[in-house]
């Protein structure tokens, strides 16, 4: 049955349905950057309110900036802007369609439909899943002024390429026509997503119209968050899942049976009250953040890279291989966590055990290449932190510059089996430039100033570095990784 609304009731019994009738709908989110983290995670939570009820002032349109975007908003308008959500845990599956998306924003260049539909007053929370990279930032993680795409907005504030400009541009006409500011809700796992949105935000608007980015700064608010949900990307075996289900649904999204949301208080035109469907409110989501982004998203990249450099495909594939597995554990339980506070209900050691769980889950089809991706953004985010951390405070480091060192093999675009390993990072050619000196010379991995800035000339670093690179090499990944976990 193809997924529509006209098709909803035709569904079968098994698949949950929206209770809500998308006419009582109208919008108060524009979402840009829709992927399947959006729809599994902040998108399912408003459904689960609207279900209740409530919320039905608060639905969202879709929106993007990239010309690849218009491909994701053809297939959506297609199917009524619904999605099929599959939750796939050990113990079974289960089907559910949510309706708490009403439209999508024409993808155009300069972004004229997206900045009007920002700027109308029912419009009251302007959200973004952009990825890690997506912000705008320098090597130090200051504002980059410097980028071309900035450049541009900068001189052009009324026909901006980038999402922040015409959140810029969106404010200015708001600001212009005294309808109030909109609430920018970064959803990106970065730690102070808000802080770093704020940033950028006020960054650009300073260099166009110090006296908006002063009102922005008073008046707009940029909440923190943590937000945790293991969400695939979709291929043939996603969609052959929903077809298992009886929908024909283009752009279906598999997720775990876990999920999380912690966000600051911090709405100046109001919110849903998403924690009537579990999402928690406090004023303090560091210690959330640094527990899910440091173990969760860095514990990803120590057994993604490892895993490709293994030639094994799958995230619960590589906790299938005992020395990945025990590698991910020792790190995150003798090195990270000792960099991050308890929670209310939850210690890192037990965070630890429960991330284990999470990704041994042979359901969750999460492929090696999709979690490795833009290592130059989720190294810097989720495991360089750390290893600052773990110097300053001269706490055990081993595992986390092993993991530079895994990551360096990787780069160098091959597999201990030969095969090649196709580009996977937006700054691939110097990474792999950098990957294939440093087998010879494995401080010119290090030197990468943008990665890593002054820990290049850490002593302790630059030791440990060379001899876990070197052995890598001439020992191999298994051997390296038994001796780590060993020693």
């Amino acid at each position: 049955m193809k997924l529509t609304l006209e098709n909803l009731a035709q569904l079968p019994d098994c698949v949950r349905v929206p209770s809500y009738t998308r006419s009582d709908l109208s919008a108060g989110i524009v979402h840009i950057g829709l992927g399947n983290f959006h729809r599994a995670h902040q998108a399912w939570y408003l459904h689960r309110l609207m279900d209740q009820g409530l919320a039905h002032d608060w639905a969202i349109v879709g929106a993007g900036v990239r010309a690849a975007d218009d491909a994701q908003r053809t297939k959506m308008l297609a199917q009524d802007c619904l999605t099929t959500l599959i939750e796939l845990s050990p113990s079974g599956q289960s089907a559910e369609v949510t309706g708490s998306m009403i439209g999508y924003v024409p993808v155009e260049a300069q972004n004229t439909a997206l900045i009007a539909t920002m700027g109308q007053p029912e419009v009251r929370i302007v959200s973004l899943t952009v990825t890690e990279g997506g912000y705008y930032r320098s090597g130090t993680g200051q504002f980059d002024a410097d980028h071309a795409d900035i450049q541009h907005d900068a001189a052009n504030p009324q026909s901006p390429k980038t999402a922040f400009g015409a959140m810029v541009a969106a404010l200015a006409q708001r600001r212009e026509a005294g309808t109030g500011p909109f609430t920018c809700q970064s959803c990106d796992n970065l730690q102070g997503n808000g802080d770093i949105l704020r940033q950028t935000v006020l960054g650009l608007a300073q260099m166009s119209d110090p006296a908006l980015a002063a009102w922005i700064d008073k008046h707009v608010t940029f909440p923190n968050s943590m937000v945790d949900c293991i969400v695939p990307a979709t291929g043939p075996t996603e969609l052959a899942l929903a077809r298992d289900f009886g929908i024909e649904d283009d752009v279906p999204v598999t997720h775990e049976s876990f999920r999380q949301w912690v966000t600051e208080d911090k709405f100046c035109a109001g919110r849903p009250n998403w924690d009537k469907v579990g999402a928690t409110f406090t004023d303090d989501v560091h210690a959330f953040e640094a527990m899910k982004i440091r173990i969760l998203n860095g514990g990803h990249q120590l057994i993604a890279d490892a895993g490709d450099v293994l030639s094994i495909e799958y995230i619960s594939k590589c906790m299938e291989h005992s020395l990945v597995a025990d590698f991910f554990r020792k790190v995150a339980k003798t090195e990270i966590a000792l960099q991050v506070s308890p929670v209310p209900g939850m210690t890192p050691e037990a965070y630890v055990d429960l991330i284990s769980y999470r990704f041994s889950n042979p359901k969750i089809v999460d492929t090696v290449r999709r979690v490795a991706f833009d290592g130059s953004s989720r190294q810097t985010g989720f495991i360089l932190p750390t290893l600052r951390d773990a110097v300053a405070r001269n706490t055990p480091l081993e595992g986390l510059v092993l993991s530079q060192a895994i990551w360096a093999r990787m780069c160098e675009g091959s597999r201990e089996d030969g095969t090649l390993i196709a580009p996977n990072d937006p700054f691939w050619d110097q990474r792999n430039a950098a990957a294939v000196a440093a087998k010879s010379n494995p401080q010119v991995w290090l030197d990468q100033q943008e990665i890593y800035g002054d820990l290049a000339q850490n002593p302790t670093i630059q030791k440990s570095f060379n001899w876990w690179l070197s052995l890598i090499w001439s020992e191999g990944l298994e051997t390296v990784l038994r001796t780590y976990i060993n020693g």
